[in-house]
């Protein structure tokens, strides 16, 4: 068996090849990447490193030659992701693989959150392939927040236009783990898995986890979301970077995150990684 993983050096593809490399023998394993060289270490540990650039599709195929199956792990570039999506899916088919496994947003088919259109388009795709499929539609990684709870440790506050809404958010690791299962595994032929944390939280509850784990005093202080907006445009952040951290804080209020299916911890065989242990771990004193 040859499992191939692209985007293999980003944040999650690393960890899913780590995973990987607990399950498989090195050799079976493919690191699809955009820059071989950055992933000289896992070279040096055995896993097939191949080029793989979404933007060049002649680089796929010969990056898929063998593949049984294949992860693609969704591309960073919000804008561009349909055409270089539809690439790994032309060259998957190609190839002639058992499973491609597509890294999603939770609920794609419904979510009207600011991710979600390029990640519908992407499932359609890889339906009307004919290839066998597993999507991966993954919630809120628990790092999203390090950022948020480093500004707010440092100010005491953290703003938002969530309300009350909850987000079910898991470790980045969770979501790796479950992929490395899926690959690995039998039994996951067309599906798909609703991937979040096992509870939901408010991002008061944030606030509180944040107070205890830098012993600030931190709060979360809510407001509308025309408020929001101007405050997060008077911080200096781009207009593109506001309407999407806003959108996804209505969204959060909508209650687009808060799922907790159980997928995600059944796949991987154990409960998911609390926020607090996250946070924890990135910001403890």
């Amino acid at each position: 068996m040859m499992i191939v993983v692209t985007g293999a050096t980003g944040q999650l593809g690393r960890l899913v090849v780590e995973d990987l490399l607990t399950r498989v023998p090195a050799d079976q394993i493919v690191a699809a990447v955009r820059s071989p060289e950055k992933a000289a270490d896992l070279a040096e540990r055995g896993v097939q490193v191949r080029e793989a650039d979404y933007d060049r599709p002649e680089t796929l195929e010969p990056a898929f030659q063998g593949a049984d199956k294949i992860l693609l792990i969704s591309g960073s570039e919000v804008g561009r992701r349909i055409p270089q999506h539809q690439a790994v899916i032309d060259a998957a088919k190609n190839a002639g693989v058992s499973l491609l496994a597509y890294t999603s947003v939770l609920h794609a088919d419904t979510s009207t959150l600011p991710v979600a259109p390029e990640h519908q388009a992407t499932e359609e795709a890889i339906k009307s392939s004919g290839l066998t499929y597993s999507l991966l539609r993954n919630g809120w990684y628990n790092e999203n927040y390090i950022p948020t709870a480093q500004q707010g440790a440092a100010n005491g506050a953290i703003i938002g236009s969530a309300r009350d809404g909850r987000v079910a958010a898991a470790s980045r690791a969770d979501y790796a783990a479950a992929a490395a299962v899926v690959l690995t595994g039998d039994g996951h032929a067309d599906t798909v898995y609703e991937l979040s944390g096992d509870t939901a939280f408010t991002m008061d509850d944030l606030a509180a986890d944040i107070t205890a784990v830098t012993g600030t005093q931190v709060t979360y202080q809510d407001m509308p979301a025309d408020a929001h907006t101007t405050a997060l445009t008077e911080a200096g952040l781009p207009e593109p970077v506001v309407q999407m951290l806003v959108s996804i804080d209505a969204g959060t209020a909508d209650g687009q995150l808060a799922a907790t299916s159980g997928d995600l911890s059944r796949l991987i065989g154990r409960p998911t990684t609390p926020l607090r242990e996250t946070l924890t771990a990135a910001l403890g004193n």
